[in-house]
Formats: structure tokens, C-alpha cells, sequence
């Protein structure tokens, strides 16, 4: 009969088999990161949004490795609060998706397929999950399938 692996054992032990089985490593998040970022800066709708709140971008890139860090490979780098920092933000359905699109795209030229597919699926919940509470906290209740569309809903 198996151990019960638990605490940091277990996240190690997560963290192998998640890198044996995508290819993922620091390295590749730090790309990912990056490649990513500098797309976002450079996009007319995202890149505003991004400089209007970040001044010194290092320790962001730095914070978002260790966020994608935790989210792909598990290891609990992170420890911030990003629901947080996104509601704020004056972004919906059409900033997220924009999101997406630029990250698949860097995830497509950065990562192997089965790392691709990884980073993909979660940072697609990761955009409904900011989306959904965004719209919360504007006092909208998205219904299963609905966006939250800031023009749409009076919200400015």
C-alpha cells in the first residue's frame, strides 16, 4: 500500500510529473512571460490598460512567473491575490479575449504542443474566473454562456 504523500513532498511530486509530462520548466514560463508581455505592451487596447498601472515592469514579469509558476507547474511560488488587482481594471469580454488570443499565440510559438495545450486550458479559466468577477463586481450576474460587455450593461 502507497503513502499518503502530503505537504511539500506532494507538491514536488505534483510539480515532476507535470514538468516530465509537458516539458514545462522555469525557463519556458520565463519565456512564456515575456514573449507575452512584450505583445500586451504593444497592443492598442491591452497596452494602455498595462502602462497606465505598471511603471517598473521587472518585478511584474518577475510576479507573473512566479503566478504561471504556480498555475503550471503547481509549485506555489505565488502568493498574491490576482482577483484583486483585475477588478479595477476597465476591462470585459472583449479585453479577455484579446488576452487570450495574444497568450495561445505566444504559447504557439514558445511552448511544445503538450506544454501549449497546459498553459492554454488554464489561462482560459483563469480569463472566465477574472471576467466572471469583474462582472460581479459590477453588479451583473453573468448567466452560463453570457459576457460581460461594459457597453452593453450600462457599466462604465
Amino acid at each position: 500500500m502507497e503513502a499518503i504523500v502530503a505537504g511539500p513532498e506532494r507538491r514536488e511530486r505534483l510539480t515532476a510529473e507535470i514538468m516530465e509530462r509537458t516539458g514545462i520548466d522555469e525557463a519556458m514560463i520565463e519565456r512564456l512571460v515575456r514573449g507575452f508581455y512584450a505583445k500586451v505592451r504593444a497592443d492598442a487596447g491591452l497596452g494602455p490598460i498595462f502602462e497606465a498601472r505598471i511603471r517598473d515592469w521587472e518585478p511584474h514579469l518577475a510576479q507573473m512567473c512566479a503566478f504561471w509558476s504556480s498555475v503550471a507547474l503547481m509549485t506555489g511560488r505565488y502568493h498574491g491575490t490576482p482577483m484583486a488587482k483585475h477588478l479595477p481594471l476597465p476591462v470585459d469580454a472583449g479585453h479577455f479575449d484579446r488576452w487570450l488570443e495574444l497568450f495561445e499565440q505566444t504559447a504557439r510559438e514558445i511552448c511544445p504542443p503538450e506544454a501549449e495545450a497546459h498553459f492554454v486550458e488554464r489561462a482560459r479559466r483563469i480569463a472566465a474566473s477574472l471576467e466572471l468577477g469583474i462582472a460581479g463586481a459590477q453588479g451583473v450576474m453573468l448567466g452560463n454562456g453570457e459576457r460581460f460587455r461594459r457597453n452593453q450593461t450600462g457599466v462604465v
